[in-house]
């Protein structure tokens, strides 16, 4: 098994554990599940807004399996030039956090709506070892590509 491969299962592993949290148990406080906002226990309260909130965690959660399950493909079937450009998408998606997502976090952290505060922080490091994990998963698969 290449370090390439190895990546994308780690990063397989971790995602289908946020996803099997976000099925399970979307309320807890760990794991990147929702009970970090303190929205999540007002959306409870409300049935609307609880059967909205639970349609879009699903979606969520089903959107990450095509990734895990695409990813898992990838690592036995694709070959070396497919690896390669997984890590370099990786990264490119993973960055997209950036446009909407840490900016919201980060507003709502600041506001008092998180709890733990500071969870933003804990979760951009997260981010940003994915993105510098598959950077050198991309930097070494190319690396190793063009000299063999």
């Amino acid at each position: 098994m290449t370090l390439l491969q190895i990546g994308i299962l780690v990063f397989v592993a971790i995602e289908l554990l946020n996803v099997m949290t976000l099925y399970f148990t979307p309320g807890m406080k760990h794991g990147n599940a929702l009970g970090v906002f303190k929205a999540w226990d007002i959306a409870q309260e409300t049935p609307q807004l609880k059967q909205l909130v639970q349609y879009l965690v699903d979606w969520v959660a089903g959107a990450k399996l095509i990734f895990i399950l695409t990813g898992i493909v990838i690592v036995i079937w694709g070959n070396t030039e497919t690896q390669i450009a997984t890590a370099a998408a990786m990264v490119l998606s993973i960055s997209s956090f950036f446009f909407r997502l840490f900016p919201a976090i980060k507003k709502m952290d600041h506001a008092g709506q998180i709890d733990p505060k500071g969870y933003s922080n804990t979760l951009l490091l997260m981010i940003v070892g994915f993105i510098i994990g598959f950077t050198f998963l991309f930097a070494f698969g190319l690396s190793t590509y063009l000299a063999g």
